[in-house]
């Protein structure tokens, strides 16, 4: 009988069950794995096999549901971590970047707190290895009118 991978009984304390990765919506590949580095392309806030979480911050979205768009996203970047690791997500050495895209009116100026949804997720699965650098961005559109979209730079054994 094999041991469960700290990472996995992290996700299963926090009662998280990682989905499927999701197929690209368009011409691009869902990651890129390029020597110790895999690259996840942006994952929007799927739940379900939808967007969970729609509109604009500042405008019908507030702080609260942009994290958990947030933290949708984080889930969906693992699945695909998971897939392109052939399901060993203990490879995974360190997240070195997430940069957050939010979909918010230009008087909006709380990005930074939206994207502590995923920045404290990954923390709180991964431990130090989950901790990174990263942006936080106002956009006007995202596809699918998501209220976040995250990708993803990680470092990998």
């Amino acid at each position: 009988m094999s041991a469960v991978h700290p990472i996995d009984a992290k996700l299963a304390e926090l009662g998280i069950t990682l989905p499927v990765a999701a197929a690209p919506a368009a011409n691009y590949v869902p990651y890129v794995l390029s020597g110790t580095q895999l690259f996840i392309s942006g994952q929007l806030p799927m739940e379900a096999g939808k967007v969970a979480v729609t509109g604009k911050l500042g405008a019908g979205v507030d702080v609260a549901a942009g994290q958990r768009a947030a933290e949708l996203c984080a889930i969906n970047i693992l699945a695909q971590a998971r897939a392109a690791l052939d399901g060993d997500l203990s490879r995974i050495a360190r997240v070195v970047k997430l940069n957050g895209f939010i979909a918010s009116v230009p008087e909006f100026t709380e990005q930074h707190l939206v994207m502590n949804g995923a920045s404290n997720l990954i923390a709180a699965i991964l431990g130090d290895a989950g901790r990174h650098a990263r942006a936080a961005v106002g956009m006007a559109a995202l596809p699918f009118d998501a209220a976040v979209e995250i990708d993803a730079v990680l470092d990998i054994i």
